[in-house]
């Protein structure tokens, strides 16, 4: 259901500062590109040479979708307040880096046309929701500015409903023990930074009067 933001604040108070720059942080922001970087590669040359064996496309969606994090990771603006808590950083880093752990399989729930059906849905919510969002993209919860227009008129979080349906796509068409595990963890952790981004947001007049007018998180008329 719909959860009223300045309810949330209240109720679960922010250890969120400005952020600050300094080497220090600039070395952790290169090392968090590189280790993206990284396991990007690996996930890409495991489902690349899946689709050259078997044909299956399902895994090339969810690839695009992560070369997306990839792209706006770089060239993401710096954030004005950042969540700096060791909670944050971990959702985050369960978040961000499972997904690539993912291992393909030749099984599947479903016929490949209805995977790449449901992938490609998802794939198109998350494209539409970062070309809305731009530069103001990020991992770690913060505020790098308000973003109102595109998807974001019906919900707060559409990026992460999209990985969510694209994720569920890549299961059916991969449906291994190993791959649930991975994507229920991390979807889970996306939920959970999703509510603690707008604990940063909520500071932000600007954004409490958004959340007046879209009152939910991730699907209409659910949650």
């Amino acid at each position: 259901m719909g959860l009223a933001l300045t309810r949330t604040a209240a109720t679960y108070p922010v250890q969120a500062r400005p952020s600050r720059p300094g080497v220090a942080r600039d070395y952790g922001e290169l090392a968090s590109k590189l280790v993206i970087l990284t396991l990007f590669s690996s996930m890409s040359v495991r489902l690349a040479t899946d689709a050259a064996e078997t044909g299956h496309v399902t895994g090339i969606l969810l690839l695009v979708s992560e070369a997306l994090v990839v792209a706006l990771t770089l060239v993401r603006r710096t954030a004005g307040t950042v969540d700096r808590t060791w909670r944050a950083r971990f959702l985050t880093i369960v978040a961000t880096f499972g997904p690539p752990l993912v291992r393909p399989t030749s099984a599947s729930l479903a016929p490949e046309t209805v995977t790449i059906i449901i992938a490609s849905f998802g794939l198109m919510i998350v494209v539409l929701g970062k070309l809305s969002l731009g530069r103001s993209f990020g991992l770690t919860p913060a505020n790098r500015g308000v973003v109102s227009t595109g998807l974001y008129k019906f919900v707060r979080h559409p990026i992460y409903l999209g990985y969510l349906i694209t994720h569920l796509g890549f299961f059916m068409a991969d449906p291994t023990g190993w791959n649930a595990a991975v994507i229920l963890i991390a979807d889970s952790a996306l939920i959970l930074r999703a509510l603690m981004e707008e604990r940063v947001l909520s500071a932000d007049a600007e954004y409490q009067s958004y959340c007046r007018r879209v009152g939910w998180h991730l699907v209409p008329g659910v949650f």
